[in-house]
């Protein structure tokens, strides 16, 4: 495989894991942005430690779906997440509901 057909290979995986992302971003509350990861969870606990003077934050997220091209699996009942860098957290709105 040359180098323009790895590059084609790896933008069409992407593109699906981008539509696959659209079509599963209702069924979370969360959207988390770590330095390595990107997840979608329906609930997320976050823990601050200091250890020593450096700072690091814990966070487990559950029922979660993790933005990796590589993964077979995307969906994961649970993940613990360990970084000593910045995590960006956000509420998900909740769609409106029509009766």
């Amino acid at each position: 495989m040359g180098p323009d057909e790895l590059e084609r290979y790896e933008s069409e995986i992407e593109l699906q894991l981008y539509k696959e992302y659209k079509d599963v971003c209702p069924m979370f509350g969360y959207v988390v942005e770590t330095e390595r990861r990107f997840y979608l969870a329906n609930s997320v606990e976050r823990t601050v430690h200091d250890a020593g003077g450096r700072t690091y934050v814990e966070l487990l997220l559950r029922d979660a779906w993790v933005w990796d091209m590589y993964r077979q699996t995307r969906f994961v009942s649970s993940v613990r997440v360990v970084t000593f860098k910045d995590v960006n957290i956000e509420e998900l709105p909740k769609p409106d509901l029509v009766p």
